[in-house]
């Protein structure tokens, strides 16, 4: 007896379709699973067996045959249990065959028939419903993703039992309801830049780098608010489009950290790895490649902190996505393409006690002059180069802590940041791209105009700096972003000056 049906895994961040094959035949009891399943899928036999006997249906005692098909592609994941039981129970004759054409299903089993849930669902939905599925069958726990995708049929049953009840329509399951994906409610956030008293270089600087999507680096000595500025820096980037939020959603559900109740997610990632991270986990890496650090900060931030306390490895793999805004990983099984765009900040110390520069009087830096040449030289000249904007953040004086005036709040932030962006929306229009750091030389040169003056500066500044052509791009990308907050449609000597001082101020 033959039987065959749909279920879904993962490849990278998409979903996968697999054929699932069930051939039941006389021989000695045996249940066989073929087609590069992975050690998850191959233990579903025993979950599988476990499942059927106890949701009160009888398991074959013959030869059973299980194929995965497309057979080159590793299968891995428990998503594929239900399937499997699914074509057992036709291909024996529990079920009609005719109940779960061009029907998928996806789910774990447990040992009395439960439906578990599973990651990446919703990009099997998303799947399916491009492969012209009509109706699929997926965990209760995932039902917030199910919500999200029009144009396909998608149900949450309990149990195998209750599966097997609507297949045979003896008792008919409800089709979840759809929930438009909306970005329009406001994301609430537990901080806020008027917490941030003083500052007023480097909030300007994180303006910028909200406004452009450019990358930013703070040095400056401990307790000066580095960090406190950085996790600020998410509540004024502008709102998620549907297509980013459904991006970043299929990438979280894919890597098992989506809120399950949540469904869509509407806040921009922050992630922020502590420094003893491997290059693997920060860039992604496994035998199936699954995603790192700097895919899950796609759409968001990537915030280092410490950052010359990171190996050197794990830094230079960082040289790629930031100027490509994706990230290839390749292995035996696989190679996989995962998005990271993203914008890079980072906070360091000047030196390993954190108080080299200081002119307080009362801190004095301890470092001798080779601990703090080692303690820099982690951090190679090409990566340094990728970050646009590069700044000094000074220790608060104490009547800048104690100063009653409120400090201008995010949302008032994020309206500039906001309106500067839309103007780089429709300079960029069909191009592709969404703000000013995505541009490459062959945009600046069609969609950046300076005046006179701001040449012969830039040119200046080029000679007595010895920028590289890295460089010199991205000072004009971070001053176009200048004089779009200032609602200027050239680059002028101001916007191109202060783009300058951001890329070399963190020197003085």
């Amino acid at each position: 007896m033959y039987a065959k049906t749909f279920g879904e895994t993962t490849c990278g961040i998409n979903g996968e379709e697999i054929i699932v094959e069930v051939d039941i035949s006389n021989g000695l009891p045996a249940f066989e699973l073929v087609g590069l399943p992975d050690a998850s899928v191959r233990e579903s036999r025993e979950r599988v067996r476990a499942a059927l006997k106890n949701s009160g249906y009888k398991f074959p005692m013959t030869r059973i045959t299980v194929n995965l098909a497309p057979a080159d592609f590793k299968k891995d994941g428990s998503g594929l249990d239900l399937p499997i039981a699914i074509g057992i129970l036709c291909g024996s004759g529990q079920i009609n065959a005719e109940a779960i054409s061009d029907k998928v299903f996806v789910g774990e089993l447990a040992l009395d028939g439960g439906i578990r849930e599973v990651s990446g669902i919703l990009q099997m939905i998303i799947k399916a419903k491009e492969a012209g599925r009509k109706e699929i069958f997926i965990p209760p726990g995932n039902a917030a993703e199910g919500e999200l995708v029009d144009g396909i049929e998608v149900f949450a049953p309990e149990s195998l039992t209750k599966l097997a009840m609507h297949l045979e329509k003896t008792e008919k399951l409800a089709a979840l309801s759809k929930r438009k994906m909306s970005i329009e409610s406001n994301c609430v956030y537990n901080v806020d830049f008027s917490d941030v008293q003083g500052q007023l270089v480097a909030k300007r600087a994180l303006e910028i780098a909200a406004a452009g999507g450019h990358n930013v680096r703070m040095v400056g000595a401990p307790g000066a608010g580095k960090t406190m500025l950085a996790r600020r820096l998410p509540t004024i980037l502008p709102p998620m489009t549907e297509e980013e939020a459904l991006e970043v959603t299929k990438i979280y559900s894919i890597a098992g950290l989506l809120n399950r109740k949540q469904g869509l997610i509407l806040e921009r990632p922050f992630r922020s790895p502590h420094h003893t991270i491997s290059h693997s986990a920060l860039i992604g890496g496994g035998s199936i490649p699954k995603p790192g650090e700097v895919t899950l900060s796609h759409n968001g931030v990537l915030f280092l902190d410490e950052l010359p306390e990171f190996s050197r490895m794990a830094l230079e793999v960082l040289r790629q996505p930031l100027e490509d805004g994706f990230v290839t990983i390749s292995r035996v099984q696989a190679t996989l393409t995962f998005p990271a765009t993203f914008i890079l900040v980072s906070a360091e110390n000047p030196c390993p006690c954190g108080f080299f520069g200081e002119t307080d009087g009362v801190h004095e830096c301890s470092c001798r002059i080779g601990d703090i040449e080692r303690y820099h030289k982690k951090i190679s000249g090409p990566l340094l180069d990728r970050i646009d904007i590069q700044i000094h953040v000074p220790r608060l004086e104490y009547k800048e802590m104690k100063a009653d005036n409120r400090a201008e709040c995010s949302a008032d932030i994020r309206k500039r940041v906001i309106s500067a962006r839309e103007l780089q929306l429709e300079r960029l229009q069909g191009t592709g791209l969404h703000c000013n750091a995505e541009m490459s030389r062959r945009e600046i040169k069609r969609k950046c105009h300076m005046t006179l003056q701001a040449e012969q500066l830039l040119q200046k500044a080029f000679l007595a700096l010895g920028l590289s052509a890295r460089s010199h791009d991205r000072i004009i990308k971070v001053a176009q972003t200048i004089a779009d907050l200032d609602g200027s449609e050239v680059i002028d000597t101001v916007h191109l000056a202060e783009a300058i001082e951001l890329r070399t101020i963190s020197k003085g």
